[in-house]
């Protein structure tokens, strides 16, 4: 594949992104809020379906549900992209949601346990996946006086990655970007007894196989390190689309983390706990989870 000169990407290539991701931004936060999210899940559902990469979803789909037919698949598919372009059309009003206020927009559950972890003077990580709009987890925590460090993919183009802090400027606490760098930084920010927000469900070419649907997948262990070295309790939390830009956000107990004394056998037993869990959330809402991920390698 031609490789374009890092020149040419900076000058003409991101200069372009960042002025169609701006022109995007703007028009979805000029919006209400429940207009842009009808319009992002419209125009999703329109486009995504016919993209090369959605044939990956149909392939994910069709490994995960071999029960169900073609047509079904397909229609969740569909439903996938409508709630991938809500959740893009939704990032610039994340600012104006109260997750905790009773006439809003979010019913929540389990707020206790982001108390706990808010008053119990120590380290803590909550876990979710890219199910509904997954960025009000973050929203649940820091609305609850619980900022957090969030590990995330840091944008290739730096001015569109300037939009992705602006648009996550309401919730409290660090971005940390994955690598080697970031590494460093979740160990700090645990050290300092600070707390951590992570997407689990991507996959991680050099991580350790770790069962999910059936097969094994390679799988992050950074949670299950960290939990286990820092004795750190861990909190799942998740989020479901009711109707349109509607959410219920629901924060479980923390997990009960195996520790025999083999560490890599811990490791291994706490990520399948997760990989668990998390494949029952997608079970629950399939068409809320980002089926796009190469999950499944063949």
């Amino acid at each position: 594949m031609l490789r374009i000169p890092s020149p040419i990407n900076r000058y003409l290539i991101h200069p372009v992104e960042a002025a169609v991701a701006l022109l995007v931004y703007s028009l979805f936060r000029i919006l209400p809020l429940d207009w842009a999210s009808a319009l992002g899940g419209w125009l999703a559902r329109a486009i995504g379906p016919w993209l090369p990469i959605s044939e990956r979803a149909v392939r994910n789909l069709s490994n995960a549900f071999p029960e169900k037919s073609p047509a079904e698949i397909r229609a969740i598919v569909r439903a996938m992209w409508d709630n991938l372009g809500r959740v893009a059309a939704e990032f610039p009003h994340l600012s104006e949601i109260d997750v905790y206020d009773p006439k809003g927009r979010v019913e929540t559950s389990g707020g206790e346990y982001v108390d706990l972890l808010r008053e119990d003077g120590a380290a803590g990580i909550f876990f979710s996946g890219h199910i509904a709009n997954w960025e009000i987890v973050s929203l649940g925590a820091t609305q609850r006086g619980v900022p957090l460090d969030r590990v995330y993919r840091e944008a290739n183009n730096r001015l569109v990655e300037w939009l992705y802090r602006h648009g996550r400027a309401g919730v409290e606490g660090a971005l940390i970007p994955k690598g080697s760098a970031g590494a460093r930084l979740l160990l700090k920010s645990l050290k300092e007894g600070k707390h951590l927000g992570m997407l689990v469900d991507q996959k991680m070419n050099d991580g350790i196989p770790v069962k999910f649907f059936g097969r094994d997948v390679m799988t992050a262990p950074a949670l299950a390190e960290l939990a286990l070295r820092f004795d750190c309790p861990v909190v799942p939390a998740r989020v479901v689309r009711l109707k349109g830009a509607r959410f219920k956000l629901v924060i479980e107990p923390p997990l009960k983390l195996v520790r025999t004394g083999d560490h890599k056998a811990d490791v291994v037993a706490n990520m399948a706990q997760v990989n668990a869990l998390i494949e029952k959330w997608v079970r629950d809402t399939p068409e809320q989870w980002l089926w796009l991920h190469n999950r499944w390698p063949d």
